[in-house]
């Protein structure tokens, strides 16, 4: 899977502005790669709640909609700009989509995470700081950087789980992958990476879905992390046209 590595600045910002003042009111030990921190503290347990039933380790690509089927996945946000202009896209073509959210994200935008999860759509985490070199770290930093991210997300939708683990820039460890399942969340990998983050152009975007789309199933998109027009312009041609082409929509297997 390819590394998101480029044009990141935009998460130290985001962690220092978004966890800052909560972190010190909580007292809550979430670690960001931009700290550099390397303190082997075992990790916080998830907010509390009804048993966990564990799922697969492995990376997961298939959708549930079957061999014509197709996965939406939104990552980075939620973003107060973008994430509502894609949840009106997506409740417009009837679609249903899985958001890979960035733990401070929700932290800081908890009516959207909630709003996500009235629209009938499915959570993911996605770490706490987006560290896409989260495997060259420590297991306990990892562990850190899923199990506070879970929480985070939970306590946001007030109380719904995310189902998935999708490692920034795909950069899972078996830790990781082991850890995430034990916890109800299915790795998630990706067959499309549409390369939205670079702003290659509306076009662009489209033609990477049409060209990669016989590698499988579950493209990947972003609502935050910039400007994202272009991203919501690829969706509004390709969710109508997909359709027509006799795909239906749904989430990635379990």
């Amino acid at each position: 899977m390819a590394r998101h590595g480029g044009g990141r600045g935009w998460y130290g910002k985001m962690v220092g502005a978004a966890l800052g003042v909560t972190i010190l009111a909580t007292g809550a030990s979430v670690w960001t790669a931009q700290a550099g921190a390397t303190d082997d503290a075992p990790p916080r347990a998830a907010a509390p709640g009804k048993a966990v039933k564990p799922v697969e380790a492995t990376i997961a690509h298939a959708s549930e909609a079957g061999k014509r089927g197709i996965n939406i996945t939104i990552d980075d946000g939620p973003d107060p700009k973008w994430t509502p202009v894609i949840l009106d896209l997506l409740r417009e073509h009837e679609v249903k989509a899985t958001f890979c959210m960035v733990g401070g994200q929700a932290e800081a935008h908890p009516d959207l995470v909630k709003k996500v999860v009235a629209a009938g759509h499915r959570l993911c985490d996605h770490s706490v700081s987006h560290n896409t070199a989260m495997d060259k770290q420590s297991e306990a930093y990892q562990s850190k950087q899923i199990l506070d991210a879970e929480r985070m997300i939970t306590k946001a939708s007030g109380g719904v789980r995310p189902m998935y683990y999708r490692a920034p820039g795909g950069a899972f460890t078996p830790h990781s992958r082991q850890l995430a399942a034990s916890r109800g969340m299915r790795p998630l990998g990706w067959n499309v990476d549409t390369k939205d983050f670079e702003l290659p152009g509306t076009e662009a975007i489209v033609a990477t879905v049409e060209r990669e789309l016989p590698n499988g199933p579950t493209l990947l998109f972003h609502d935050a992390g910039g400007d994202r027009t272009q991203t919501v312009e690829a969706l509004r041609r390709l969710l109508p046209q997909l359709k027509e082409q006799g795909y239906t929509f749904g989430f990635p297997v379990r």
